[in-house]
């Protein structure tokens, strides 16, 4: 059997964004709910509230990349993430961002630290991410990042629901407006990364199942939450509960 046909540039970049189009997040029923104005306040919660937990282990997973390169130029580059989200001094990065955003919806910021009552789908799926950038090349774990490709539309669209449907969450956007710049100059790195360093036919699948892979971890978070909070709505014993929803 002769040796398989490298993708072009191109056609690497066109598999990557069918990835995105048929299975980023942004087409999740709970994220489409969200979208219409047709959660409660204490569905929201449920939702910043959980969402917490991903956000405090993204710098944890930049840290897990940074380590499995031994290139200068590149960890001086992915740095960068983890100041975003952690800042460079305390309370300014995007995890103290998601903080207010959590207090704006109503949820106490002791308990969002503390991940109180946090779905164990969540911490599950949320874990397997950390674990497929800690066991993976570093061509893999960058790849999976890349889910920052379509974020973009994403924040922009939930920015203007949110300020339309949940005026009161207003307070606590600032996280989504740093993310209008960051997160697509982060997915621009990211991809000519992949691009110059999947060097075979195999390497280039590895990278389109790696964002594969983010897309469903990123799903199965919001499937927890959703099935949890929405429908049928029963959270695990000793989950989050809004208040007057108990």
């Amino acid at each position: 059997m002769g040796a398989v046909t490298m993708l072009t540039a191109d056609e690497l970049r066109a598999r990557l964004q069918a990835v995105g189009e048929a299975k980023y997040h942004h087409r999740h029923p709970f994220h489409e709910r969200m979208h219409r104005g047709e959660l409660t306040r204490g569905q929201l919660q449920a939702w910043a509230l959980n969402r917490y937990y991903y956000q405090s282990r993204i710098p944890i997973k930049d840290a897990l990349v940074l380590a499995k390169s031994d290139d200068p130029a590149f960890r001086r580059a992915w740095r960068k993430r983890i100041v975003d989200h952690d800042g460079d001094e305390s309370g300014y990065g995007g995890v103290e961002k998601w903080i207010q955003l959590a207090e704006a919806a109503g949820v106490p910021r002791e308990d969002t630290i503390a991940y109180k009552g946090v779905l164990p789908a969540v911490i599950f799926s949320v874990d397997a991410y950390l674990s497929l950038v800690r066991d993976s090349s570093l061509l893999v774990a960058v790849a999976s990042s890349l889910t920052e490709l379509f974020s973009r539309q994403l924040i922009s669209l939930r920015m203007d629901r949110m300020k339309l449907h949940y005026p009161y969450l207003e307070p606590g956007l600032a996280y989504f407006v740093g993310r209008l710049t960051q997160a697509p100059e982060d997915a621009a790195f990211a991809l000519d990364y992949v691009t110059k360093h999947a060097r075979n036919r195999e390497e280039q699948e590895q990278v389109i199942r790696a964002l594969e892979r983010k897309c469903e971890i990123l799903w199965a978070q919001l499937d927890a939450i959703e099935h949890a909070y929405v429908v049928p709505g029963l959270p695990p014993p000793g989950c989050f509960l809004p208040k007057g929803e108990a």
